[in-house]
């Protein structure tokens, strides 16, 4: 059997394209390198007879080499997806403990007391009133508390709509994607014949009135259902405003929740009261997808709509300069985006994105636009966008940035010579091994002949003879026979052009710092802070705009990187302070032992895409986090960073 520790180590060394070392698989799992040499060669006992091993790589780690990927496959889909828990399990670990606390109080309404509880879960008492510390701080993000009785213990108290929003999130986390099967430290609760018969009447009823939902949120509404249905029967009801009730019930999507609800009720002989239908209807409403095909955008978008698109879109330019407003695409699949989150927000309806995690980790200069564009929305509607939705629009954001990347493309050149063809051709051909793609060399031509090529479809001109005549795009003059000084002005030109920094200039040697120890994360930025404020670059209020940003969303990204930032920019360059940590810190419930602290300059129309990419690198490249930690001086850090 996996514990949760040789989960995560398997995790670790499926996701690494380098070996990963003990020392950092230790790190993640919060033990000593020994535990985690014993963790390693249990999984690898198991992975044996499942069609993968574990190999030691001397001085660089561990990798997974699978040497029978049916067989591996199949062991992976028990492990992650099928019901390995047809009985009541007993968790082991302090993040399972939390879970299972968390759902036995969403499950029953009468009290709980400690003791129990710690005789439940085979742990002393102390180790239970800690576990209830972190129940309380993830309960209080849905407004639910834990109400205290003498003698009688524990009892969650909180609306009933969001007591079934919190279970609803627990369960959906550990169901990895799979409609029938639930893995949850309680599958008491969907241990029942009827589930196939939910999920079918679901989808028979989405596709006869053709409404469209991704696969995420049929499991949203099935596991709402299956909820519904549990908290009814115990006589628990939601309550819904009549206004908000009156507005869904004009709704298509409320016949349809309707029809959904009969069937139900039939397979259960229980009656879903009006507002549960209402809340069904919600899912349909806040959820579904739109297939028209982009074109006449305003004709298929209200006017309403338009407007806090082109404000979002505005407030992102002025922040981050990404030249992507006035793509159509976006426009377009962020207003159909929009329309029914704005539906869900506005019903209090939660959802989930499961590629959260992946978007934060692959496109952080989109997920920093998306919070921005979070922030717009909730200046110009009054409506607060979290995590989740704010990942949804990262990704129409992204996808507006590589459709702007395929447009600039690479730089293109013309080459102008007199000394022959045979020059000529060698001057193209050397470019283009210096270049590679960096660089689209067009074609070549003799001076005379210039004034038949369409210079608007080039970025600068190549010539081996002195060029008097002024032209539209800039002239390189070099020698016949390309030097290294040629080649070097021709670089210099397209960096400069492409607004590629040396890494010198994001790096400053004096605000890198190796192996402090500090102990959380206010001391860190405390620590930043002073050495930012000493050196002239920022004010006092760069912490608070530092903080103001943290409350949005987290800055820890994972692989034990976290890159904090104001929330507006505050400095007059674009610069990261760096400091790295002797041990982890907690970082909003991740290690963090490398902080990027990143100075983003005011007005800035620098492209950050650059930077972003080098720390992104970061985010899921464990070795490189490795050698950093490992670094004491600047020049061995730059090295690192240089290589990434």
């Amino acid at each position: 059997m996996l514990s949760s520790r040789m989960k995560q180590v398997l995790r670790e060394l499926l996701a690494a394209d380098t070996p990963v070392t003990g020392e950092y698989l230790a790190t993640v799992n919060h033990v000593t390198a020994r535990t985690t040499r014993e963790d390693i060669k249990n999984l690898d006992a198991l992975l044996n007879n499942h069609g993968a091993k574990i190999i030691s790589v001397i001085s660089k780690g561990y990798t997974l080499e699978i040497w029978d990927k049916p067989v591996f496959q199949q062991y992976l889909h028990s492990i992650f997806v099928e019901n390995t828990l047809s009985h009541v399990s007993i968790p082991k670990t302090p993040e399972d403990r939390v879970t299972y606390i968390i759902i036995r109080f969403l499950l029953n309404d009468h009290y709980l007391k400690l003791d129990d509880l710690a005789d439940e879960l085979f742990v002393s008492k102390s180790t239970i009133q800690q576990d209830i510390k972190n129940v309380k701080e993830i309960l209080q993000k849905y407004d639910i508390t834990l109400e205290a009785r003498p003698n009688y213990g524990l009892k969650a108290v909180g609306d009933e709509i969001k007591v079934r929003f919190c279970l609803s999130e627990y369960v959906l986390d550990r169901k990895k994607q799979s409609t029938n099967t639930i893995d949850s430290p309680l599958p008491s609760i969907f241990d029942d014949e009827n589930m196939e018969a939910i999920q079918e009447i679901i989808l028979r009823q989405i596709k006869k009135y053709q409404i469209t939902l991704s696969d995420i949120a049929i499991n949203n509404l099935f596991i709402h259902i299956v909820i519904a249905r549990k908290r009814i029967i115990s006589g628990h009801y939601v309550a819904i405003f009549h206004a908000d009730m009156d507005e869904i019930e004009q709704q298509r999507e409320y016949h349809v929740a309707n029809e959904i609800a009969k069937e139900v009720e039939e397979l259960y002989q229980i009656k879903f009261p009006q507002a549960e239908i209402a809340y069904i209807a919600m899912h349909l409403l806040g959820t579904k997808l739109v297939t028209q095909k982009k074109g006449h955008i305003d004709h298929v978008i209200e006017d309403d709509i338009l407007q806090l698109v082109d404000f979002v879109l505005a407030k992102m330019e002025e922040k981050l300069d990404l030249g992507i407003s006035k793509d159509e695409e976006l426009i377009f699949g962020m207003s159909m985006h929009l329309k029914p989150a704005v539906n869900r927000i506005k019903y209090g309806m939660n959802i989930r994105n499961p590629m959260l995690q992946e978007i934060k980790n692959n496109y952080p200069l989109a997920y920093e636009a998306g919070i921005i564009a979070g922030l717009a929305i909730k200046e110009y509607t009054e409506i607060e966008m979290d995590e989740n939705e704010i990942g949804y629009l990262a990704l129409h954001i992204g996808a507006a940035m590589e459709r702007k990347k395929l447009h600039s493309g690479p730089k293109r050149c013309l080459v102008v010579c007199a000394s022959g063809l045979g020059t000529a051709q060698l001057i193209y051909y050397r470019l283009k091994s210096y270049f590679g793609s960096n660089l689209e060399v067009i074609g070549t031509t003799e001076y005379y002949m210039l004034d038949q090529y369409n210079l608007n479809e080039i970025d600068f001109i190549v010539s081996s003879i002195p060029i008097k005549e002024s032209f539209a795009v800039p002239v390189i003059e070099v020698n016949a026979i390309l030097k290294e000084s040629d080649l070097k002005a021709i670089e210099k030109f397209i960096l400069t052009h492409s607004n590629h920094q040396p890494m010198e200039s994001f790096f400053l040697q004096d605000l890198v710092f190796f192996k402090q120890a500090f102990h959380t994360k206010e001391e860190v930025l405390a620590f930043l802070h002073g050495q930012l404020m000493e050196q002239g670059f920022v004010g006092k209020a760069f912490l608070e705009a530092v903080y103001e940003r943290e409350k949005v969303a987290p800055t820890s990204y994972g692989n034990l990187v976290a890159i904090p930032h104001p929330i507006t920019p505050q400095t007059e360059k674009t610069f990261l302070c760096v400091c790295t940590l002797e041990k982890p810190i907690d970082w909003n419930n991740n290690p963090v032992q490398i902080v990027f602290l990143l100075c983003v300059k005011r007005n800035s129309q620098e492209d950050l895409q650059e930077m972003y990419d080098v720390l992104g690198k970061f985010i899921e490249d464990h070795s490189g986090v490795h050698k950093i930690l490992k670094a004491s001086s600047y020049e061995e850090f730059l090295r690192i960073m240089k290589e990434a």
